[in-house]
């Protein structure tokens, strides 16, 4: 059976004085660290912890979600890919700990000499998670845990968000595919990270190269309104589009005139035009106008892809109208409104003794409204399709908690999406407001 991930982290060299700063710039290491991917108050806990004999005592972090976005009956794990790439490079060398200057001699030689060896199961990519889910589960000792926090939650948020969002827009559109093309709309790796992840969540494709390159997302783009409007007239951009990627092209036919722009497209490609792109107006009133139009010019085999600001609740109201492909921006990236998925980095049992063998006690939060349940929790997934969680690994269904991937292939992290997206509960896909269909819940000892 596969090991869950360890991250591995050592340094040689020594520390003096106050400051972490070493001025020989000898180390060899590959400048990539995500070591400072982190917030300052971990750095904070850890000095104190260290100072009080905690840091090294066994810890289980856990994250989960309290609550959905309204509306919303389910979320979509996505990011441990990603996240998987990222864990083995928190080290802490020369740069790192001379940008720590805050810290004193005892955490510097901690991290610097420190191997870092934590842990990590989650739940696979691409697998339905509700309010409760321990999607992710750190163990290892209470100062190793601290460190991770920031890192795992800022991947595992947002790249959630944007599967959780798109996973609603698949089930919106049935069978008919969606370009993601919202990369224009948010930070230029954010929008890498949404166009995989999207994609995870069953978007057919994306506009974005570098998601293409690093991930292998099948990439797809027609042309903006500045090409048609940069040539003479309408005519003369649809030919130089056509002479250079043939009729089997998608042509923008909505920067002046519509349907005169469908003409257009048509008496320049030919009935065998591949696809018209409708930008502006209202899409339910345009498509059916497009498509009649179309037809009576023979273009039968000629697609219709619609774009510009649609979302979840614009694509199922297309649903009976003849679009073939949609393309969704803004939506898409920015979580539809939720732009994070809200989960939370949790200690969860801690142990007061050190040593490898020192026995888990479990912690709990009482406060009003973010209480915590304690203890290290196993997920799993019955064959109604219910979440149950165990205090102790073992019983009926299916396992959801598995070690972090080894690379950031976005494919069967899809294959395994598009599974559960198929075994929900009817009540689980709608889009009208509500609270979600199920929360895990914690089975009695």
């Amino acid at each position: 059976m596969e090991k869950p991930f360890r991250g591995r982290v050592g340094f040689a060299l020594p520390v003096q004085g106050k400051r972490c700063h070493s001025d020989d710039n000898t180390d060899d290491r590959s400048p990539m660290s995500t070591a400072l991917l982190t917030d300052r108050y971990e750095l904070t806990m850890l000095e104190a912890a260290l100072a009080g004999g905690l840091a090294e005592h066994r810890a289980v972090f856990e994250v989960f979600c309290r609550r959905l976005p309204p509306g919303r009956r389910f979320g979509v794990a996505a990011g441990q890919g990603r996240l998987a790439t990222l864990l083995p490079q928190v080290r802490y060398g020369d740069d790192e700990l001379a940008a720590l200057d805050f810290l004193g001699p005892e955490a510097c030689v901690w991290l610097r000499d420190r191997e870092l060896s934590v842990e990590v199961s989650a739940y696979p990519e691409g697998e339905i998670f509700v309010p409760g889910s321990p999607v992710l589960t750190v163990e290892g000792c209470f100062g190793e845990g601290l460190l991770l926090e920031t890192l795992v939650l800022s991947v595992l948020n947002a790249d959630s968000a944007v599967a959780s969002a798109a996973a609603r827009m698949v089930l919106a559109a049935g069978d008919r595919p969606l370009l993601e093309m919202g990369g224009r709309r948010v930070h230029e790796q954010a929008a890498v990270a949404a166009a995989r992840a999207a994609y995870v969540a069953g978007f057919a494709m994306t506009s974005n190269l570098e998601a293409g390159r690093r991930h292998g997302v099948p990439t797809a783009g027609t042309s903006a309104h500045a090409f048609t409007l940069a040539h003479v007239d309408e005519r003369d951009a649809f030919a130089a589009q056509v002479r250079t990627l043939g009729a089997g092209t998608t042509l923008l036919v909505d920067t002046y005139d519509t349907a005169q722009g469908i003409r257009n497209a048509v008496e320049v490609a030919g009935t065998g035009l591949g696809a018209v792109r409708l930008d502006s107006g209202d899409p339910l009133e345009e498509v059916p106008r497009a498509r009649a139009l179309l037809d009576a010019l023979g273009a039968t085999g000629t697609r219709i892809v619609v774009t510009g600001d649609l979302d979840e609740h614009s694509v199922a109201a297309l649903a009976a109208q003849p679009v073939d492909v949609y393309g969704v921006g803004t939506s898409v990236v920015t979580g539809s409104g939720a732009p994070t998925a809200g989960f939370v980095y949790k200690l969860v049992a801690v142990a007061r003794e050190p040593g490898p063998d020192a026995p888990l006690v479990p912690v709990a939060k009482t406060s009003s409204g973010k209480h915590t349940v304690g203890g290290r929790k196993w997920a799993y997934r019955t064959d109604g399709g219910a979440e149950v969680l165990r205090l102790a690994p073992g019983g009926e269904g299916r396992l959801l908690q598995r070690p972090l991937p080894t690379t950031d292939d976005a494919h069967a992290p899809r294959a395994h999406c598009a599974r559960a997206l198929a075994d929900l509960p009817a009540g689980a896909r709608g889009l009208s407001p509500g609270t979600a269909a199920w929360t895990a819940q914690l089975e009695e000892a």
